[in-house]
């Protein structure tokens, strides 16, 4: 199913607020990005037990029950799990990578809140989630009449919220930090080949193991945990940021003249860090029109150029990176920029020479 329109965890609570209390929802989203705690949370929110049940470990008599004679006459038993006498929050994850003979299974239960002679008591919400088939998850089709039982609401992946998540949730600082700079490394389409990729969850995963070593997480260590967890880019940039971290290396220092560019070979990810920082710095603080430059965005400009020029006698592909044309093939940098810097570096080149 494709979004049109989508929220994000910080708008969903209020969505189902007004949605989830007078109709059953689906929530769908990117494998690593938080349903299920989200929908823990609100259920906590509302004071509201969270029963979960997972889609692909259960049978259609899982939900249905068991025959029992009751009077002489026979009648289904619900399981005690979904049986309850007080309200609560039916939480159907992985709805949709369920058979669908378990798929028909939940239409009773999600539009007449009732299996058998049993019925939801007043107050019970019903959500249910997964993933897409295009998210490279377990998804089987939905059937059109489950389909047309549920209110859909998308989730996507916000920096910004679960930032202001992780500030008061122990997540370790380095990864904090990391992600205010470099906000578009939080997720990362899951790829088609079965390797780790870059979510909510997985950076979730890495601050526990990370808070777990301490003190004592050396570098051979660090990046194991680091490219077991994220793709194999963020990793590497994020491997890269801790050496700065560590070794008080970062970009003012090379903007300012204070450092010099890094040039072992065993630096080569802190330098290609380095450089992917600097360009997001120029692409934040040079103006799209020379003649709104500010001060300080003239002077960044003209030793952006000086230090493009010793960033290419290093790593004339790290050079390339700064000045790249965007994924769309669009200027990354101000046209005005780039115009200076192909008309200026040839002089630098050979006043250094």
């Amino acid at each position: 199913m494709q979004a049109t329109v989508t929220v994000t965890p910080a708008q969903l609570p209020g969505v189902l607020l007004h949605v989830a209390v007078v109709r059953p929802v689906f929530l769908w989203g990117a494998p690593g990005i938080g349903k299920s705690s989200l929908v823990r949370d609100f259920a906590d929110s509302l004071g509201l037990e969270c029963v979960t049940l997972l889609g692909t470990q259960l049978a259609p008599e899982d939900l249905i029950g068991v025959p029992e004679l009751v009077g002489g006459r026979s009648r289904f038993a619900p399981p005690e799990t979904i049986a309850r006498d007080e309200p609560y929050c039916l939480f159907l994850d992985e709805l949709n990578a369920s058979a669908p003979e378990v798929q028909k299974a939940f239409y009773s239960l999600i539009l007449d809140r009732r299996i058998g002679a049993y019925e939801l008591p007043e107050g019970s919400v019903v959500i249910g989630a997964g993933n897409r088939a295009t998210d490279n998850a377990l998804a089987r089709p939905m059937a059109s009449a489950l389909v047309n039982r549920l209110v859909h609401v998308h989730l996507r992946a916000s920096a910004t919220d679960w930032l202001t998540w992780a500030t008061g949730n122990g997540i370790h600082p380095w990864i904090v930090e990391y992600l205010i700079q470099r906000p578009d490394h939080l997720w990362s389409a899951p790829p088609k080949t079965e390797e780790p990729f870059s979510s909510p969850r997985a950076w979730h995963m890495l601050s526990d193991v990370m808070n777990s070593y301490g003190d004592g997480l050396d570098d051979e260590t660090l990046a194991m945990l680091a490219f077991g967890t994220l793709t194999t880019a963020h990793a590497s940039a994020f491997r890269a940021y801790v050496k700065t971290v560590r070794h008080a290396y970062d970009l003012d220092a090379v903007i300012k003249g204070e450092a010099p560019w890094p040039r072992a070979p065993e630096d080569r990810d802190l330098l290609y860090f380095l450089s992917e920082t600097f360009r997001a710095r120029l692409m934040k603080e040079l103006p799209a029109d020379k003649r709104g430059a500010s001060a300080r965005g003239r002077d960044l400009a003209f030793r952006a150029k000086t230090l493009l020029v010793e960033l290419a006698e290093i790593s004339l592909e790290c050079a390339q990176l700064v000045i790249a044309n965007d994924a769309n093939g669009a200027p990354a940098l101000p046209t005005w920029f780039l115009v200076e810097v192909g008309r200026d570096l040839p002089r630098l080149v050979a006043a250094r020479s």
